[in-house]
């Protein structure tokens, strides 16, 4: 397992900063400058968000992935925020879904993040969400498979544990996998380390995220904000002691969303709180391999 960072961490730089609830910095970054970042951090991997990059030109990809080769990083790219195939009723999202492979195969990545739909999207029936959802899944898992790369559909608070193992089983294919997020589940107000323990032999990717309460609404995204690892209510190490049990040997992603403002540095910005999650979890992972 090697420590990454995911784009997301620094979405207010690309405009994605959550209305209401945050700024954006001044200075708009290019996906280059998050590789730069990363490597400054010490990540050994990276997951870049799609909407991030903006040129899509055969002489801006050969760029990236030139960039990223010489870092020596490795990629996961990540498809589908904010609403990915909409829970099952975006059925035309799915044509993006299948371009987006063809830019990860071209950028060196043979994983790609999915997301199936989001908070805003689940519908109230689960039968007819795994209904419209399925053969999407499976159409994009067939277009994946032909080209070498598998895709980790994301635990993206649009899905129970349980949900999520219907999905696998139903497609599967053993190009169909999952994004691990280790806080989105307590956003849904389940026992979160049940949920990672039960994910993680499926795990293609992960995101690693820690969260806590904090106020008005347990129901809405602003009551769980992201955390420095190691602040919050998930338990990173035995989050990784499940990861490590099941042999996954992939990116730990860091992410960062919607960050505690308390978290925020003086400039606010969220540079230091992810810096002080990869320490922790270099630390964790020393921890982990220690006889």
């Amino acid at each position: 397992m090697r420590p990454a960072i995911d784009s997301f961490c620094y979405h207010r730089h690309f405009g994605a900063a959550y209305p209401g609830l945050e700024t954006a910095p001044a200075h708009r970054w290019e996906v280059s400058d998050f590789v730069s970042a990363a490597q400054h951090h010490g990540a050994e991997g990276i997951s870049i968000e799609h909407f991030m990059l903006e040129d899509r030109s055969h002489a801006a990809l050969s760029a990236l992935r030139d960039q990223i080769d010489e870092a020596g990083l490795s990629l996961v790219w990540a498809w589908g925020h904010p609403d990915g195939l909409g829970s099952g009723f975006l059925p035309e999202a799915l044509d993006d879904l299948i371009a987006e492979l063809d830019v990860a195969v071209r950028l060196g990545a043979d994983t790609m993040r999915i997301c199936a739909g989001g908070r805003r999207t689940r519908p109230a029936s689960w039968a007819e969400h795994r209904r419209n959802l399925v053969p999407l899944l499976r159409a994009a898992t067939d277009a994946a498979a032909r080209r070498g790369v598998t895709l980790a559909v994301e635990n993206h608070a649009d899905l129970l544990g349980a949900e999520v193992l219907e999905l696998l089983a139903a497609v599967d294919d053993p190009h169909l996998g999952v994004c691990l997020d280790t806080g989105n589940n307590l956003r849904l107000l389940e026992d979160v380390m049940t949920v990672i323990e039960d994910l993680a032999p499926h795990a293609r990717a992960v995101h690693l995220k820690d969260v806590t309460a904090y106020r008005g609404d347990p129901r809405a995204f602003a009551f769980w904000p992201s955390v420095p690892l190691g602040q919050g209510l998930v338990d990173i190490p035995r989050a990784l002691r499940a990861l490590d049990a099941v042999g996954y040997t992939g990116l730990l992603a860091l992410e960062i969303d919607y960050l505690k403002p308390e978290y925020l540095d003086a400039d606010g910005n969220e540079h230091q709180a992810i810096a002080s999650s990869m320490s922790y979890l270099r630390h964790a992972l020393t921890d982990l391999r220690r006889p």
